[in-house]
């Protein structure tokens, strides 16, 4: 099958098909191109969403800890490598597909050109031949008539009786001429017609032929071309296909890497305080002068009718007694110090468990009491920065830090033993061999690095020491507590003379008495002459130093005039009764606001 041979007439018709197959060519690459724009922007975007939501790591504690977090993160760095095989992909399409499109459309339209012009060439010669063969013909067509008119004009003198033998004479010698004429122009014909046949043979079964099959393999060649880009258009995604699928294999690990155990204790390792929850509400017992004033057998009596007691009496008089969002009692004598159990006997000798007296409200400080709140850095205008060992946090928090710094600082003091290490052996290497150079050159060095040793040294003694004291100070805690349950238990002693009550039965000591009505409220206790008025009142739950400038230092249990609230930043402004004033940490202490002049009070 060949166009030369069965499409020999049809020129024009090949010359549409292949600016057709030119065309298509063409738009496969703009396809391409477009399909390339795609896959950039897909890549832009997928890169800019990673961008969005991966975590800006200005600081270690920004860093993720929780497994979902890590995972989700491993998954944006999964994503991110997804995104980079598209642009990968875009630009394998565009070097191996579009690029070589482009080239041989070009390479393409000038091959085409150049037959076709052949072509035309070709064609406008056969013309040429045809239109003398035509000339020539029509001139021996001429010639002949011409030559036929002579005939008939001499014969018909010749025939004429009274025609002269001049006038025979020169129709003759006219007829003699256009023959000779038509002769000529008979072989002249004769020569033409056999040149144009010559090359018309040759213009069909030469020629034609020979441009007609160069056109051929020209659409031949363009068709082989559009297969190989199309199978380099697929191979271009098959060949990113084992790297996306690691992406998404890595995506599923990381989903499987979450482990909602570990991040439930990241969540009990970041926030507990190290706290001992608060211990049971202590029974206050109001009947204890009734024992002391009647007689035994009364008291025995009463004693086993107590024992009687319902419990529903029992319940209501504690429930009187919680004042969570009622009324606040009279507060009591101070210093408010956490409730003890005692042992009392009866002058009988009798013996019965009984608690000193004391606040209620201490013992809501004491369920209240957990992880304070982390003072804000806002508080760098309040009291300064943070503390260097950290006394502003909870003292699990704080151990939790101070073990991190210890860490990291022997890190460093590894890598400066390692670097001091180094220098000896170079310094030796250098007194060995002097030409490698000078070991006094390296004497500046290793001071700095022992100046830095011994730095780190300090700084992980100081760290230790701060740490050592959270760790006392964590188990003093848990000794009290422990302490205190214990004293629940005590069974045996006596009552003193005053009301108190002592664990020793050889030893009395004396309580603080119990003064009815010596504090009024707090609204009459503030009315002083201060510029900023009292709000409210406050009790020390943590000790705090105060060794910025503009802060208050406290003891555990101090009670403090509240004169500003906390504005947001957790510091909040206090006095003391001898008229001291200074900023304190809001998780640092138990706050009291008065609301009305009638002695309403809300916790905070």
């Amino acid at each position: 099958m060949s166009w030369g041979t069965e499409l020999w007439d049809q020129f024009d018709s090949l010359d549409k098909h292949t600016q057709w197959g030119i065309d298509f060519l063409e738009r496969y690459a703009k396809f391409v191109k477009e399909r390339i724009e795609i896959e950039q922007n897909y890549a832009k975007q997928l890169r800019n969403l990673v961008k969005k939501y991966c975590p800006k790591r200005s600081s270690k504690d920004e860093e993720p800890r929780f497994t979902s977090c890590i995972a989700f993160f491993n998954i944006l760095n999964e994503l991110n490598d997804y995104a980079g095989q598209r642009e990968v992909v875009a630009e394998e399409m565009a070097h191996r597909v579009y690029g070589e499109l482009m080239r041989y459309a070009h390479d393409l339209k000038t091959e085409r050109k150049m037959h076709l012009q052949e072509g035309r060439k070709a064609q406008q010669y056969l013309d040429m031949c045809w239109k003398q063969m035509d000339n020539s013909k029509k001139k021996f067509e001429r010639e002949c008539r011409e030559a036929e008119k002579a005939q008939q004009s001499y014969e018909r003198l010749d025939n004429d009786t009274n025609a002269t033998k001049a006038d025979v004479e020169k129709a003759k010698q006219q007829l003699n001429l256009r023959t000779h004429m038509a002769d000529e122009n008979k072989n002249e014909y004769a020569a033409q017609l056999q040149n144009f046949n010559g090359e018309q043979h040759k213009h069909f079964y030469v020629v034609i032929p020979q441009i007609y099959k160069q056109l051929q393999e020209m659409d031949e060649r363009r068709t082989i071309k559009l297969s190989e880009c199309y199978r380099g258009f697929a191979d271009s995604e098959r060949k990113v296909i084992p790297i996306i699928s690691k992406c998404l294999e890595g995506m599923i690990l990381a989903a499987k890497s979450v482990d909602e155990r570990r991040d439930s204790q990241m969540v009990v390792d970041s926030f507990k305080s190290g706290f001992e929850p608060p211990g049971d509400f202590p029974f206050e017992d109001y009947s204890q002068h009734i024992y002391r004033t009647i007689s035994d057998g009364t008291i025995s009596a009463s004693k086993q009718e107590s024992g009687k007691m319902d419990a529903k009496t029992t319940v209501g008089k504690a429930k009187g007694k919680l004042w969570l969002f009622g009324k606040k009692p009279k507060p009591q004598s101070p210093p408010l110090t956490p409730t003890s159990l005692f042992t009392s006997s009866t002058p009988n000798g009798s013996q019965f468990l009984t608690f000193s007296i004391e606040p209620v409200h201490y013992c809501m400080n004491e369920i209240k009491t957990g992880k304070p709140r982390i003072p804000s850095f806002r508080s760098l205008k309040r009291g300064g920065p943070a503390l260097e060992d950290f006394s502003h946090l909870p003292p699990e928090q704080r151990r939790k830090k101070l073990q991190q710094r210890i860490d990291e600082l022997n890190r460093e003091l590894q890598k400066e033993s390692d670097q001091k290490d180094a220098l000896n052996k170079m310094k030796d290497v250098y007194e060995k061999n002097p030409q490698m150079g000078d070991p006094g050159s390296l004497q500046p060095k290793l001071a700095e690095t022992m100046n830095n040793i011994d730095r780190l040294r300090m700084e992980i003694h100081k760290n230790e020491a701060w740490l050592s004291e959270v760790e006392g100070k964590t188990g003093g805690r848990g000794d009290r507590r422990h302490s205190s349950d214990i004293n629940h238990l005590v069974t045996q002693g006596r009552e003193s003379p005053e009301g108190s009550y002592t664990d020793d039965a050889n030893q009395e000591v004396r309580g603080p008495p119990q003064q009815h009505g010596h504090h009024s409220e707090f609204d009459d206790e503030f009315e002083d002459d201060d510029p900023l008025p009292a709000i409210g009142h406050c009790k020390a739950i943590y000790p705090f130093d105060g060794h910025n400038e503009g802060t208050l230092a406290m003891k555990e249990g101090e009670v403090l005039y509240i004169i500003e609230e906390d504005k947001g930043d957790g510091w909040t402004r206090a006095r003391r009764q001898n008229g001291e004033e200074g900023y304190v940490p809001t998780s640092y202490i138990d706050v009291t606001l008065e609301k009305n002049s009638k002695g309403a009070v809300t916790y905070i």
